[in-house]
């Protein structure tokens, strides 16, 4: 396989046939929804929907019934409709005995989907959210033992193989797991489901390089998604780009990714531009939704945020991405506590969703809660150690908590996972200024300036560091390139330093008998609010000095 960063266009993958695709879309979007897999049979229709109708003559057979399937048909329908009404205990005991491969997966899905109701509704009534502990599901032991069994007599199909994969990763044997999802993506490559569970368990770009997958067109997919889990965030917006280009120029779920991955990486407006249009072209869509909120969030963007709370509660109150937007909402109007409670009831509804165990650790630190903001963080780990959101609010947490050892290993955490992140470079490198490691610290301001400073203030940390260490000549540095960026990206000039920034060179040119560039330096400083920190004793020769104080119409002589 290529490696991560040299991937440009589709590779070998064959988008020739896309009427050929959209059959494969539509066979495999059936037979997922047959075995219950509802995420995986509403991806791949979404899918097809993007692409050119079939003519009757070009749609799908059928599958073929084999006599297994015709002995277990009566069982199956049977168990099927109790399934679709989650009676998954019901469904599970008239699929007993059954021996078709569709009817055998329904069987252990039922059992596995009883536990997980079990554990969930355990979870809730008896500890809540922020305290569910070990609780466990307690079907996952037996399922494995009989799934090994089916697995070592190479009796499961790809539906099988991707549910064995499931149990052992809740099972936290993340390496089988891996293996028997790479398996089941060469057995079936059309399920979504079982790329996703790959993605969900690929922690850096080299775990990537090494899994051996099918060449299909599915694996540009899953690459895509991949790219963006790992925020390689240009080549994922390469390869959906790509994919755009192939045909796929309709695909609801493309343009959301793309929107996802603008967010990732802080292009807000575009993201924002991104988001409006897909809300144009799919105005019910519930997915994704709280992303969209996070950048109206991060905008201030009230009247918007309010009208997509409103809506979404509309169409469906008590999805999670719903109560996580209306947790969004009334954490921009300062209400903590509301938004904490809409968290959690986000939590209620599916206790494994990543976005409202980070969001509701941010509220806690709002709220100066710092021991459930860890909590809350932690659980986010869990579910998905590649949010460097939540590493990013530990480090935080303990920030607060000055405990700069914890605080250094939880920002380096989130530096890995966001190495061209200025905010974790800066983060970094006040925690190396804490523990009075100079060095480390000078490196990583200059590498948070480097990569594209967010906030503008690596260059004045860098500086102050360097005024510190008495290293004027690279302290007077950091302080031109500063101010140049901050005058050339047209903000506003009474940026909080800027005044520190031209006091410090009026100093430093005096020093150097640099009497004109001293004397501009003092006269800029003044213009701004706090004129005081300027007028310093001896920073500049005697007429430059009454001339600048006439200016402010002080009556001024010299300060000795």
């Amino acid at each position: 396989m290529a490696a991560v960063g040299a991937v440009v266009g589709l590779g070998n993958a064959d988008f020739s046939d896309l009427r050929e695709i959209k059959k494969q879309l539509l066979s495999v979007a059936e037979r997922s929804r047959e075995r219950g897999l509802q995420h995986s049979g509403k991806w791949a229709s979404e899918l097809a929907f993007a692409l050119e109708p079939l003519l009757l003559s070009e749609l799908p057979p059928p599958p073929v019934l084999t006599e297994e399937d015709a002995r277990d048909l009566d069982a199956y329908t049977l168990a099927k409709s109790y399934f679709d009404l989650k009676e998954y205990d019901r469904a599970a005991y008239f699929l007993r005995g059954c021996k078709s491969q569709k009817a055998y997966f329904l069987y252990m899905y039922s059992r596995y989907l009883s536990g997980e109701k079990k554990k969930d509704d355990e979870t809730v009534d008896s500890l809540g959210p922020l305290e569910k502990g070990q609780v466990k599901n307690e079907a996952l032991r037996e399922l494995r033992v009989e799934l090994s069994k089916k697995h070592k007599a190479q009796e499961l199909d790809g539906f099988g193989l991707y549910l064995y994969g499931v149990v052992l990763r809740k099972l936290d044997l993340a390496k089988e797991a891996i293996d028997v999802f790479v398996e089941a993506t060469h057995v079936l490559p059309l399920h979504w489901g079982a790329w996703l569970e790959l993605c969900n368990l690929i922690t850096d770009k080299e775990m990537l390089k090494f899994l051996s997958l099918p060449d299909t067109w599915m694996k540009e997919f899953f690459l895509a998604h991949i790219y963006t889990e790992l925020q390689l965030i240009e080549e994922a917006l390469q390869k959906y780009q790509s994919l755009i280009d192939a045909g796929f120029s309709k695909s609801t779920y493309i343009i959301s990714q793309i929107a996802v991955a603008y967010h990732n990486i802080r292009d807000i407006d575009k993201a924002l531009s991104i988001f409006n249009e897909l809300r144009k072209q799919d105005p019910y869509r519930i997915e994704n939704m709280d992303t969209f909120s996070n950048l109206l969030y991060v905008r201030s963007m009230k009247p918007e945020l309010s009208y997509l709370a409103h809506n979404l509660c509309e169409i469906d109150k008590y999805r999670v991405e719903t109560c996580c937007v209306i947790g969004n909402y009334y954490s921009l109007r300062s209400q903590h506590e509301k938004a904490a409670l809409y968290f959690q009831r986000a939590l209620k509804l599916n206790p494994r969703y990543l976005g409202a165990w980070t969001l509701m650790g941010h509220e806690y630190m709002e709220m100066k809660n710092t021991s459930a903001a860890i909590q809350a963080y932690r659980h986010a780990i869990e579910v998905n150690k590649r949010d460097y959101r939540a590493w990013y609010g530990l480090g935080q947490t303990y920030e607060i908590l000055k405990m700069p050892f914890y605080c250094l290993y939880y920002y380096r955490r989130a530096h890995q996972l966001r190495p061209n992140d200025s905010r974790m470079l800066v983060a970094l490198g006040e925690c190396y200024e804490k523990l009075n490691q100079l060095v480390e610290a000078k490196k990583c301001y200059w590498r948070a300036y480097a990569v594209g400073d967010v906030e503008k203030m690596a260059l004045v940390k860098l500086a102050k560091l360097h005024e510190q260490l008495n290293e004027s000549e690279q302290a007077a540095q950091c302080y031109i390139k500063y101010i140049q960026d901050i005058y050339s990206c047209g903000e506003i000039v009474e940026h909080l330093e800027v005044s520190t920034a031209f006091r410090y060179l009026a100093q430093y040119y005096f020093k150097c008998k640099l009497w004109d560039e001293a004397s501009a330096c003092a006269q800029k400083c003044c213009s701004f609010n706090d004129v005081s920190s300027c007028i310093i004793p001896g920073v500049l020769p005697e007429g430059s000095l009454t001339l600048m104080l006439a200016t402010l119409g002080v009556d001024g002589s010299l300060i000795e």
